[in-house]
């Protein structure tokens, strides 16, 4: 169970520790958070709610600690990173109970994403050694009007404190996204997990501590984004932020100043069906892309452009398909579970409500009961609907029908998201005309969006985010080049 046997000491009665300098500590604040389990609607956890003051005594000892872990020659933090996943793996049964009992995600899931996430960190730790274990060598001459004076050598340095605010949805795989590359180049790691999650990411860090990491090197702030929120993103000893979540992503993009951001914030992932698709294969992808997880993925289908010659057949088939999702509590590992808060299931009955009142087609009587929705798929979907354009985070698809694949590609770019995308077609060159038109991070190709594998680029342009995601890509953007020059008295030519 979650806060017993090795994870005892990471719970102090019935609130969750903070982890700092390498101790579970109580807030001076007297204040906890509740964690509401989204199934029950009542309390099931409790975090500290921390100060700011212990903010900055985090921040103080992280820059501290970055230091000498600087100093750790990359095998060695290989080597702790491989011990850290390791027991990730083994302890992840209480981690995905919590996973269950605070996000509502699936049992068969919940142990995924910890499995996924122990794998992440092993081959993070490989791919950093290979990566920052090399640099360059430039000579002066390659450039016009030099002679071969100067020598050039490049490597690969830490930013300093990397801040990692982790979204609901995959508290636990994403958080080592961005902890197991900060480390492993050298950084020190402030990680504020949401507050849906927290309790599965204290789990995490306690493997992290587990393993044996320097004191202070990770550290784990719970608390209100409302009172400690803006402090950690504008607080002078972040050194890099990286963060996966929503607007909130905006409005810390335009306060961080001069720090380097890694950003993913959602997305509106277009699914375009072209006449000559293999429907079969397009129905499955949908149920599969539009309904995981309830919908709750930055990556989900968000919205079905189809061709309008095949759109009453997609439209069956995905109707089938649907008939055949379980609906109910995610310790049973139903297919559709309760979204994550009452606020989210109202954001999107609001959406469908403004359908209805437009009169969009409902394939299926809209249901719900407290936070369960039940799947819905709307057809008939117009381009004044908000559910056309916002993003629902929850069981509901918009299906549009499209008189042709302009038609689609504008719909597609007219979205202030760009994440990722997807195309059905059994026409290799009309699938990369529009993937080379679609305005998105990522497209997909006979497949519905996806985040990973997790060594695969992973971006969005517009409103989705700044930078590239993904293992290798997270290593580089966590550090930055420094170059030592060597200058010769005379020009020097090998065997020259």
């Amino acid at each position: 169970m979650a806060g017993t046997g090795a994870f005892a000491e990471i719970l102090d009665g019935d609130v969750y520790k903070y982890y700092a300098d390498g101790e579970w500590k109580k807030s001076s604040s007297g204040k906890a958070v509740a964690i509401t389990n989204p199934t029950t609607r009542t309390t099931q956890y409790k975090v500290q709610a921390c100060t700011q003051q212990e903010v900055n005594k985090v921040m103080e000892i992280a820059k501290i600690a970055q230091k000498s872990w600087a100093k750790t020659p990359l095998w060695k933090r290989a080597e702790l990173l491989h011990k850290a996943a390791g027991i990730l793996k083994e302890h992840k049964i209480p981690i995905a109970e919590a996973l269950v009992k605070e996000i509502a995600k699936p049992a068969k899931d919940s142990l995924t994403e910890v499995v996924r996430s122990g794998d992440l960190v092993s081959y993070c730790a490989e791919e950093g050694v290979r990566i920052l274990g090399e640099g360059t060598f430039l000579v002066s001459d390659s450039f016009p009007g030099n002679e071969r004076t100067k020598y050039c050598l490049t490597s690969k340095i830490p930013l300093g404190v990397v801040l990692a605010i982790p979204p609901f949805n995959y508290p636990v795989n994403l958080a080592v996204s961005k902890i197991a590359p900060a480390l492993i180049a050298g950084n020190s790691l402030v990680l504020k997990p949401p507050t849906q999650g927290a309790v599965a990411c204290l789990h995490m860090v306690h493997c992290f501590h587990l393993a044996g990491f320097p004191k202070g090197l990770i550290s784990c702030i719970t608390g209100k984004g409302s009172e400690i929120g803006d402090f950690l993103t504008m607080h002078p000893g972040v050194n890099c932020i990286s963060f996966t979540g929503g607007d909130t992503g905006i409005a810390i993009s335009k306060k961080a100043g001069m720090v380097p951001l890694q950003m993913e914030l959602g997305g509106k992932d277009a699914c375009i069906v072209l006449e000559d698709a293999d429907l079969d294969l397009v129905a499955a992808n949908i149920v599969k892309g539009g309904f995981s997880y309830s919908g709750q993925r930055c990556t989900a289908v968000k919205v079905v452009l189809v061709m309008e010659s095949v759109a009453d057949e997609v439209v069956e088939k995905v109707k089938s398909r649907m008939a055949t999702l379980t609906i109910g509590r995610p310790e049973d590992d139903c297919d559709i579970t309760p979204v994550v808060s009452e606020s989210s299931a109202n954001f999107i009955e609001g959406l469908v409500m403004d359908a209805k009142e437009k009169e969009a087609t409902f394939c299926q009587e809209y249901k719900r009961e407290g936070n369960l929705i039940w799947p819905l798929l709307l057809d008939n979907v117009r381009p004044d609907m908000r559910i056309a354009w916002e993003e629902p985070f929850g069981p509901v698809l918009p299906v549009i029908r499209i008189a042709s694949i302009e038609e689609g590609i504008h719909h597609c770019n007219a979205s202030n998201f760009g994440l990722q995308g997807c195309i059905f077609t059994n026409d290799i060159n009309k699938a990369m005309l529009i993937s080379d038109a679609m305005e998105t991070g990522t497209v997909q190709i006979n497949s519905s969006p996806a985040r990973g594998p997790d060594h695969f680029p992973f971006q969005g342009i517009k409103d989705s985010g700044i930078g590239s995601q993904g293992i290798t890509n997270s290593i580089n953007m966590m550090t930055k080049v420094k170059s030592t020059v060597i200058n010769l008295p005379s020009p020097s030519y090998t065997m020259g």
